[in-house]
This record gives C-alpha cells, structure tokens and sequence, in this order.
C-alpha cells in the first residue's frame, strides 16, 4: 500500500457546505494540512485562514499541520516558489512519515478550480514518487453566491466562463462582451476595472458580487454598488446571461 494525499475542497467558507464525504475524509486522514499566509519575514502569519476555520468544525486542532503557501506572495514570483518548495517539502515529511496512511490537504473551494492544491500534487509527484493523489470535490463560491444571491448561473444551452481577475481586467472585459453568463474570481484589488468593464460591456444590470459569504462578515450586493476602493481579495461575481426569450427561452 503506499501513502495517500487527499485534497479535500470545504467550500468558501460556510462549514455547512462541506461534503459529507469531505468530512469523512478530513477525519480518516492521519494528518489534516492547512494553508497559511506568510507574515512579512516569510513565516506562519498566525490568523487561521478560511480553511482552517472551516476544518477546525469537523477536527481536532492536534491533527491539524499549518504550512505557509505564499498564498498572499504576488509580486516576487522566486519567493512564491521557494515557499512552494518548502511547502510541498513538509507535506513530503509527513507523507514519508505515513508510508501506508493519509495527509488530507483542505483547500476553500474545490481542489481543481485555481487551488493551490494542484501545485502541492506536482511537487509531491517529485518527491514522493508512487504517492496515490486523489481529490473529494466541494461547493464553489460561485455555486454559494447563485444561492444566497438567487442569480442563476445558466439555463439551456448558455455557456458559463469563469475568469480570475488576477488575469486583468481586459480578460474579463472579452469574456463580458461574449455570450453566457459570467463569474469573476479574485477581483477585490480591481473593483474599480470590473465596475467598468460592466458598464462598457452593458452587464451591469443584473449582476451581483459577494465576499466572505457565509461568515458573519458576508457582504452581497449589486455590482451596480462596487465601488473604487479595494475589496476583499477573495471576492466573487456572477454577471448574469441576458435573457429575453421569456421561460426556457434558451432551450
């Protein structure tokens, strides 16, 4: 038998949004991994992070390893790596430490839609070659959001595009002027460029942001209210697909 690494997807933050097979997995896992930000000098900056929070609802804190992922780490791209590297390093350690057990990693969201468990698995590939990688799914932002919001993400034949931000505004803009509904990721920093990028595009209407959703801080409303100040990073949009053709109208 060799040793497993798990990535387990928690969702955006609500701990009533975990799988029941999410759940089972974090508490079968020998170890449970956490990301952290970095602190300025590169070490563990001390606030839980989302995962952790939502983790800590379903396990132990003794069985819960936080490692430091860079995950705050933009700008400095040979910084960001070195933090990868030490990160898939430790993981390593347990791994090897568990030759025939588990290391659960529980990322928000789901493990295969921009989650830094993708880069942890390539490097874990390396390192401890025959390692059995595996992934439990989990509810999106944009799945959360269309819930608390009521916006619905498609319907007949419409096409979802789903863009982070981190790409550039003028991506999101492209993806705005086709068809189909679209969601933004990670725009907080831009608020201000997407604000734009709706009105010029004529999607305003309609569309609907959101942050921190399912925490006491949770904040929905319109994107015709965002506003030129900086947003959480993690914040999410739906821009809603026009529809005029009346019920099933796009079937």
């Amino acid at each position: 038998m060799s040793s497993r690494l798990v990535g387990v997807g928690v969702g955006p933050g609500d701990p009533e949004l975990v799988t029941v097979k999410g759940v089972r997995c974090l508490r079968e896992a020998d170890v449970v991994v956490v990301p952290v930000m970095a602190a300025a000098d590169g070490t563990d900056g001390g606030e839980p992070g989302r995962a952790e929070a939502t983790v800590l609802h379903y396990v132990g804190a003794e069985k819960v390893v936080r490692i430091v992922f860079a995950l705050n780490e933009r700008s400095d791209r040979g910084r960001r790596e070195a933090a990868w590297d030490a990160a898939g390093g430790r993981v390593a350690e347990l791994l090897r430490a568990r030759p025939h057990g588990s290391v659960a990693f529980a990322t928000i969201g789901d493990p295969n839609v921009y989650s830094t468990f993708t880069y942890l698995a390539q490097t874990i590939g390396e390192l401890v070659p025959g390692t059995v990688v595996e992934t439990v799914p989990g509810i999106t932002a944009m799945q959360d959001l269309a819930a608390r919001s009521g916006a619905v993400l498609t319907e007949g034949t419409e096409p979802l595009t789903l863009v982070p931000v981190t790409a550039g505004a003028s991506v999101l803009k492209d993806a705005l002027n086709g068809p189909g509904t679209v969601v933004a990721y990670k725009f907080g920093r831009l608020a201000g460029e997407v604000a734009t990028a709706l009105r010029e595009t004529g999607r305003t209407e309609g569309a609907v942001w959101g942050s921190a959703l399912g925490l006491p801080e949770e904040s929905i409303r319109p994107a015709s209210e965002l506003e030129r100040e900086t947003l959480p990073y993690l914040s999410t949009l739906i821009a809603p697909a026009r529809r005029d053709g009346g019920r099933g109208g796009k079937l």
